[in-house]
């Protein structure tokens, strides 16, 4: 796979989740969105590391590891944003987003 074809999978799977997140009311499909996009940017980041390691011989563990410390900044995404989610439904019994209930923690 050549770098034009991993960077058109990105920026088609990135694009998926702008969508998700400008068109979805429930919280959880926007937060798989998020996680879409992070995944579209991770990809683009190794495609882009291994076009480099032509050019630089230690250029593919530069994009590795920005791809890693994206993953791990992703799963503190996940669970900080799944545990607030779970504070609203817990609260208003609701996840929808256009419900004024579940934008607000006031009791």
């Amino acid at each position: 796979m050549n770098v034009q074809n991993a960077l058109l999978i990105s920026a088609a799977i990135f694009s998926v989740g702008v969508y998700g997140v400008l068109s979805r009311r429930n919280l959880l499909i926007v937060l798989m969105s998020v996680e879409l996009m992070l995944n579209g940017a991770n990809l683009a980041l190794v495609a882009a590391s291994r076009d480099l390691a032509r050019f630089a011989p230690g250029a593919p563990e530069g994009g590795q590891a920005l791809v890693l410390l994206s993953m791990a900044v992703a799963a503190a995404e996940v669970a900080v944003g799944l545990s607030i989610v779970i504070a609203l439904f817990r609260h208003s019994r609701s996840v929808d987003t256009a419900s004024p209930r579940a934008t607000a923690l006031r009791r």
